[in-house]
């Protein structure tokens, strides 16, 4: 007998790829961590145009100017992870006509509005 090899049946085809019950929770955790990303980019996008046109407002910018305020507003925070680098933004921007805590209160509930308005049209 030395010299033969067995063949293990194990019950799994490898002609064709099944999934396993770990295989779809994985790729359904994937799925769910990937769509909650996902959204939480649009709501960060969507609060930070709302913050930007905020300011925009209390600093007296027209029509067209005000588009391309709430543009540096997004790009802002692109710089660090976290609300800390709009804060900044803004508060340079506004700080002598708002106190620090409005604009932290503003921050807050514009991601608060911005999460909403995403699960209603979902």
């Amino acid at each position: 007998m030395a010299g033969r090899q067995y063949t293990y049946v194990t019950g799994f085809d490898y002609g064709m790829k099944r999934m396993t019950s770990f295989d779809e929770r994985k790729k359904a955790f994937e799925d769910k961590f990937a769509h909650d990303e996902s959204l939480k980019f649009k709501a960060a996008a969507k609060a930070n145009r709302m913050l930007g046109e905020w300011a925009a407002g209390i600093m007296g910018l027209e029509e067209g100017e005000v588009d391309e305020y709430v543009r540096s507003v997004i790009k802002a925070d692109f710089e660090e992870a976290g609300s800390e680098d709009v804060f900044r933004k803004l508060h340079a921007d506004i700080g002598e006509k708002v106190s620090e805590e409005e604009i932290r209160s503003r921050i807050e509930s514009s991601l608060e509005q911005a999460i909403a308005r995403l699960m209603d049209e979902e």
